[in-house]
């Protein structure tokens, strides 16, 4: 249950499609059964806060999606690792390199619709559920160790703090600091500890 696929196939598509898209439209009515996917660490917290991602309708998600994943002016919370691990917080710095090899060495290529780096928050996840497909849990963890979780917490800690005009995405960043924070400690993960530059 701890490493079954089926949580961050769905939070991960969260964090990359847009709401309206066939990829997430029919998961946001799933949200009210997620709670019951994986070993929580406040079950009936958490049990709430997805009934709640239920009833959200993909139109009203539309204009948030965009502040947060395309742009409207200033990114408050831009959704790719390198922004944070790179001195200059640029798009494709030196940990995206180190991400790309290791996806690599995976036999791992991302085609992402965006054209955009690969150490996106989402498709991080989705490259994660992958992996653990395969049934290569070594990689897994490095993939979390190494390249997501240095940086995830200060990126889903922003993501709750931006002022939008639902808090779907606020939610979702909760549930998603739930679950890395449940599987770094049932699985005795030692993240790296770069330092975060945003």
């Amino acid at each position: 249950m701890l490493l079954d696929t089926a949580v961050p196939r769905i939070i991960g598509a969260c964090f990359y499609y847009s709401p309206k898209s066939e990829q997430v439209r029919p998961l946001i009515p799933l949200f009210v059964d997620i709670d019951k996917l994986f070993p929580w660490s406040n079950n009936r917290n958490i049990e709430n806060l997805t009934k709640k991602l239920a009833t959200f309708s993909a139109e009203s998600l539309q204009y948030d999606y965009s502040i947060l994943f395309e742009g409207q002016g200033v990114m408050p919370a831009p959704p790719w690792g390198s922004v944070y691990l790179d001195r200059e917080n640029s798009l494709s710095g030196e940990s995206t390199l180190a991400y790309r090899e290791f996806l690599a060495k995976q036999n791992i290529v991302m085609s992402s619709e965006q054209r955009e780096p690969e150490d996106q928050f989402g498709l991080m996840l989705l490259a994660l559920v992958y992996i653990l497909e395969q049934g290569h849990k070594p990689a897994a963890r490095i993939l979390l160790e190494q390249h997501l979780l240095p940086w995830a917490y200060r990126y889903l800690e922003l993501v709750q703090t931006t002022k939008l005009e639902n808090d779907f995405y606020s939610i979702l960043a909760t549930i998603t600091i739930d679950y890395l924070k449940t599987l770094q400690t049932e699985l005795k993960l030692i993240p790296a500890r770069p330092e975060l530059f945003r």
